[in-house]
């Protein structure tokens, strides 16, 4: 570092002076060079004097010691080196990197102004265009709820004619019925039989020997009421070709009651409202299964079907009101093997039940032991995980050696052996836990299809109980032929 002068204020610097200034330069040359020339840090000789020195010196009185004053002002001492005295930049090259300088920055606040008035017409047009966009959005959904409300008056009214229509149709097979009581009672009781049996869930719904006592105990009755039995049945396919449409109507009536909750809460939300929330990726998910053409004609076909069926159901319900014809006829020896089959399919049911429920209870303590199972599974994966954590950190801490301390040493090659080892334990683990979910799984499946059979078995068993309970009241033999 080049020693460029002192302190001002330092005496033991140069000899004292009596003089205010020093001495001129010798030369011009010397004067003009150093005119020119700026210490770094510094701007002018007489610039970086004490403001207080130089106040001092130039408020001196007229009059006043001039050895005073001079003693006051600190003597002006000059870079040592003749080197120094050289500029190192021209004012040429000065002018032109202010030029430069100012032109970078216009450049720059013209690029800040133009950025700035462009981000605010960005906003403005997408805020523009967001508003369309959501209003466009709750426009649709007006629509969508006027379209609603319109299918669902068609299908509320169509809905009760039909439910009209099914009730007069069940209570002309009631008619049909209390006809064939009054004419013969035999014929009711093995109908509700058969009527009672055919609520049989799943594989007991099978065509058993009692089925075929019932029926052969019917035809017995053929002749007496062949037509009132034939409307029966078309009365009872009827009412399930009216329960299907009134299911299919009674379903896209509550399809759109939903469709229609939902459509007006999207419809009433704002952009203050507390229930809104991001759902990224929903944009993606297409679940639609329909659109405008199908929808609505989905809806118009389920009136022409409940149209259709009211037709046939008031066809039905005038045919049965001209068809109101009995008889009456029975044997007590059809009577007697008919309740002997009933008591042995009740024996064979009661014994199928009491297995069921034996393998049911077996099927609970296998599942009981495989969840106990699996919660000592989930605790020792839960036990694995800590030291997973410490050998893991462990690592983690050892990769923050310095330098040559990033030794693959002993602990190192144990470390991660440790965690392999473990994260083998731990997938081996949850291997494990997942085929005792399986198993479990399949256990419950069977619990599930077991408690399905024995409920289909009580319900055949509960079946023909009443149905020998209702055949308890069969009429004697004066009765049937008319004698009483």
């Amino acid at each position: 570092m080049e020693f460029l002068g002192t302190t001002q204020t330092a005496s033991y610097c140069c000899p004292r002076r009596s003089c205010l200034f020093p001495d001129a330069a010798p030369t011009s040359t010397t004067q003009d060079s150093y005119q020119s020339y700026y210490l770094p840090g510094y701007r002018y000789l007489s610039s970086w004097r004490p403001a207080l020195l130089c106040t001092g010196s130039s408020a001196l009185l007229p009059g006043t010691d001039e050895r005073l004053g001079a003693a006051r002002r600190p003597p002006t001492v000059l870079p040592s080196l003749p080197s120094a005295l050289h500029a190192r930049y021209s004012p040429h090259d000065w002018h032109q990197a202010t030029a430069a300088q100012l032109m970078g920055s216009e450049a720059s606040r013209r690029w800040a102004g133009k950025l700035n008035s462009d981000s605010m017409r960005l906003m403005q047009d997408k805020d523009q265009l967001t508003f369309q966009m959501q209003e466009g959005s709750r426009r649709n959904l007006g629509q969508r709820l006027s379209c609603l409300d319109f299918w669902r008056a068609e299908l509320v009214y169509e809905l009760e004619y039909l439910l009209t229509e099914s009730q007069a149709l069940e209570t002309g097979k009631k008619r049909l019925e209390c006809a064939a009581d009054e004419l013969q009672g035999p014929l009711k009781i093995a109908l509700e039989c058969l009527y009672n049996r055919e609520k049989r869930m799943g594989i007991d719904l099978v065509h058993d020997e009692v089925e075929k006592c019932l029926i052969k105990e019917v035809d017995l009755l053929k002749d007496w009421q062949a037509r009132m039995r034939k409307l029966a049945e078309r009365i009872s396919q009827q009412l399930g070709i009216n329960r299907d449409v009134q299911h299919a109507l009674e379903q896209d009536l509550s399809d759109k009651n939903s469709a229609h909750f939902i459509d007006e809460k999207c419809f009433n939300l704002r952009n203050t409202s507390d229930s809104i929330n991001f759902y990224h990726g929903v944009e993606k998910i297409d679940g639609t299964v329909s659109v405008p053409e199908t929808w609505a004609k989905f809806s118009e076909d389920n009136i022409k079907s409940s149209q259709r069926a009211r037709a046939d159901s008031v066809r039905l319900h005038n045919e049965t009101e001209a068809a109101l014809e009995m008889a009456s006829e029975e044997t007590w020896n059809r009577y007697t093997g008919t309740n002997l089959a009933f008591n042995k399919r009740i024996s064979e049911v009661a014994d199928a039940k009491n297995k069921l429920q034996a393998q049911l209870a077996k099927v609970l303590q296998e599942i009981f032991q495989t969840e106990n199972t699996i919660m000592l599974l989930e605790r020792s994966i839960v036990a694995k995980e800590s030291p997973l954590k410490v050998a893991q950190t462990r690592l983690e801490g050892r990769t923050k050696r310095p330098n040559m301390e990033l030794c693959r040493d002993a602990p190192q090659f144990q470390l991660v052996n440790e965690v392999f080892t473990i994260d083998d334990t731990l997938q081996t683990l949850k291997q494990r836990l997942r085929e005792a979910h399986d198993t479990l799984q399949m256990l419950v499946l069977n619990k599930s299809k077991l408690e399905q059979e024995l409920a289909v078995k009580t319900n055949s068993f509960i079946i023909d109980k009443r149905c020998m309970d209702m055949r308890k009241t069969f009429p004697s033999s004066p009765r049937l032929v008319g004698y009483v």
